[in-house]
């Protein structure tokens, strides 16, 4: 099965550009992709890396719901080290994407993770940055909440040769953040 079908149906709608595959389950199907700094129809998109797992996805949401992002940013202005460390993961994630962005694109994305410029906007686009193999305070303290990606059997499967949402997969017992 073709990762961008997949992804598709992780996601639940198509991708509005090419993906690049840079992190995988212990089931070989996506959970972090990289997406271009310019989407198939010009406009400008400041997400580089994108979650697509509906595991990690459920149990960031979960982080999310509780309060995390109001926790992170409480922890980057209380912890000199870890908003130097988050500022850095924003000036590096912005180049990084900056590197990417075609000749003479007009209008350019903006900020770094999730598009902010500072603090934290979505765990999902840190934890991802993470998972992409990036060096992410936020990213590293969602991880332990999010993981194992432990599922016992795929979230997508191939049904007449195109790849479907699996009847059968459920979120694994035992780890729910």
């Amino acid at each position: 099965m073709d990762d961008r079908d997949l992804v598709a149906v992780q996601i639940g709608r198509p991708s509005r550009a090419p993906i690049a595959t840079l992190s995988r389950c212990h089931l070989s199907l996506p959970v972090v992709v990289r997406v271009p700094p310019v989407l198939e129809d010009g406009t400008p998109f400041p997400t580089l890396y994108w979650l697509t797992c509906p595991l990690a996805v459920t149990r960031v949401s979960r982080l999310e719901s509780g309060g995390g992002v109001k926790s992170m940013e409480r922890r980057a202005a209380q912890v000199a080290e870890f908003g130097a460390a988050l500022d850095a993961a924003h000036t590096r994630y912005q180049a990084q994407r900056d590197e990417l962005l075609p000749p003479g694109a007009d209008p350019r994305p903006t900020g770094g993770v999730a598009g902010a410029r500072r603090g934290v906007k979505c765990l999902h686009a840190h934890y991802a940055d993470a998972r992409a193999g990036n060096s992410n305070p936020v990213g590293e303290l969602v991880a332990p909440w999010v993981e194992p990606l432990d599922c016992t059997v795929p979230c997508i499967v191939e049904h007449d040769g195109r790849p479907t949402d699996n009847p059968q997969w459920t979120e694994p017992r035992g780890r729910r953040s």
